[in-house]
């Protein structure tokens, strides 16, 4: 099992449209069943960073995730809405591969 925290800065007025894309992704994945168990959305208070916090059933899962296409198309929409890179974060105790 691994967590992952993704970071985004939303730009002015476009929260809950980034709100809105985090539930139909969230929801697709579920669906699709491709080792994502659990996501969650937190917004820092007073401000417009957004983490997404996942969690998934093993590193290979999370990979085979961010090298999908539907995650590059996921990002492709969503990048007119973010200000600045997003940052990730792996949270996990990992054996050496």
């Amino acid at each position: 099992m691994i967590n992952v925290g993704m970071y985004y800065n939303v730009k002015e007025g476009h929260e809950a449209e980034f709100e809105g894309m985090f539930a139909k992704v969230v929801d697709a994945l579920k669906s699709a069943d491709v080792g994502m168990v659990d996501a969650k959305l937190y917004r820092e208070v007073g401000r417009r960073e957004y983490m997404i916090y996942t969690e998934w059933d093993g590193i290979g899962s999370f990979r085979g995730f961010v090298q999908s296409k539907e995650f590059r198309d996921t990002v492709g929409r969503g990048s007119s809405i973010i200000e600045g890179r997003p940052r990730h974060r792996l949270f996990a105790d990992l054996p050496n591969e």
